[in-house]
């Protein structure tokens, strides 16, 4: 039945793993935003162009995006330990060897690809790759829980990132960094399983179904498609596979677009450094509560809703930054860091849910590690093409408005895959014959 007995808790081990996700993304994930932080002080030194060296933190995607298919079947054999210990070496060592840079290439080898790639195995994409194994009924509730944990890492990591920056050099803060990944990470990655049924659990903490009990399958809106066994080459066979792929290209286009690039673009608009830095903290802040209230309303009104509202808040984000340019008051910053963080913040909650409620199975790791390549691939893009349209033409307008139709065009891709209609959300199961 099960290769182990459950451990006697007296909670569901679900939520050890959602604590060690919180842990993990507070620091995996900000030691990559932190390139917005290192961005103008490696400028300063080096006077490379923009593109040139936001073009490393776009290499770094699109390296690790081609790693994504790969990271996903390594979860798919080996769990989510390994993929750990993958994150980490690559992460740790990235930032430990990033103050040697000299030269643009440096940067691409250090934050681009080692610190990118390990962040795709201690990020959003590693942890989709398993968490939602966990839960059911509380699925979109519990990664928004987990996944908050940026926002926790934002408001004391990154002010603390910033003081080293200011008073010792970003290449110590870099290395600060690398030895927080090495020694708080490693020891607690051994609490990972990749699934309840691995310790003799059920998702949510159920207790095992008897012969005639509840099913699972309950939630199952289409039988036929639930039914197969969506293998990778089968599910590149589908239009719904390309349409998740194409929302989250511009998911993660528009998410990094403004990331990267909003520290720099205040400074220029005359907002001293640590209204950058507060904003950029700001923003992670407000995506605790927005993911964690977006995935649980993910759970009641459906996935596609919720995608919806997410980039719906980038497109008034990215709308406010144009503003800016013409009235840089701090009101509209107020307006960009709220609509981003509360609002664009909870796709993160329900990266996962998306992919695992349409192609469930077996092979789940491969199909979500390479619709993640195409993500990570919009990844890239945005911070690349954004830098570059301002190098032509001086001024960041026209990228921004190209985040606004991005950011609509993903909402609408997402409604097109519609995993609503493949599996019912917790809040909508009344509406299914409950057994």
């Amino acid at each position: 039945m099960t290769e182990k007995s459950s451990p006697k808790l007296p909670f569901f081990y679900g939520w050890v793993v959602v604590v060690v996700t919180f842990i993990t993304m507070g620091i995996g994930v900000n030691a990559r935003t932190a390139f917005s932080l290192f961005f103008p002080p490696i400028l300063n030194e080096f006077g490379w162009e923009r593109g040139v060296t936001a073009g490393a933190f776009s290499f770094g995607f699109v390296v690790s995006g081609f790693m994504s298919p790969l990271i996903g079947r390594l979860m798919d054999r080996a769990g989510p330990r390994a993929v750990m210990e993958l994150g980490i070496a690559l992460m740790g060592g990235g930032l430990l060897l990033a103050p040697l840079t000299s030269e643009p290439w440096h940067l691409y080898v250090t934050i681009g690809v080692m610190v990118g790639a390990g962040s795709v195995c201690l990020g959003y994409s590693g942890f989709s790759l398993f968490l939602p194994n966990w839960f059911i009924r509380r699925r979109g509730l519990a990664m928004g829980i987990a996944f908050a944990g940026v926002g926790i890492g934002s408001v004391t990591l990154l002010p603390w990132v910033q003081f080293l920056i200011e008073h010792s050099g970003w290449r110590t803060a870099c290395t600060a960094m690398g030895l927080m990944v090495l020694i708080v990470l490693a020891p607690i990655y051994l609490l990972l399983r990749k699934r309840p049924e691995d310790i003799g659990l059920q998702p949510d903490g159920d207790a095992a179904p008897h012969a005639a009990s509840m099913k699972p399958v309950s939630n199952i809106v289409d039988p036929v498609w639930a039914a197969t066994d969506w293998t990778l080459p089968r599910a590149l066979r589908t239009a719904r596979f390309w349409w998740i792929a194409l929302g989250y290209f511009c998911g993660l286009y528009i998410w990094y677009a403004v990331q990267v690039h909003q520290t720099k673009f205040l400074l220029d608009i005359g907002f001293s450094a640590n209204v950058g830095v507060w904003a950029l903290g700001i923003v992670s802040l407000l995506g605790i509560p927005g993911q964690i209230v977006l995935g649980h309303a993910s759970d009641r009104v459906g996935r596609e809703a919720i995608w919806a509202i997410s980039c719906l808040g980038f497109a008034i984000c990215f709308a406010a930054l144009i503003a800016l340019k013409y009235e840089p008051s701090l009101w509209l910053v107020y307006l960009m860091v709220f609509t981003q963080g509360a609002l664009g913040y909870g796709l993160t909650s329900i990266m996962g849910a998306v992919v695992l409620e349409i192609f469930q199975g077996p092979h789940y790791g491969s199909i979500f590690g390479t619709i993640m390549l195409t993500a990570l691939a919009g990844g890239a893009a945005g911070p690349w093409l954004t830098g570059l349209l301002h190098d032509l033409t001086g001024t960041y307008t026209i990228a921004f408005a190209i985040g606004i139709a991005v950011s609509l065009l993903s909402a609408f891709a997402i409604w097109q895959a519609s995993p609503g209609r493949v599996r019912a959300v917790a809040g909508k199961l009344r509406e299914a014959p409950a057994e």
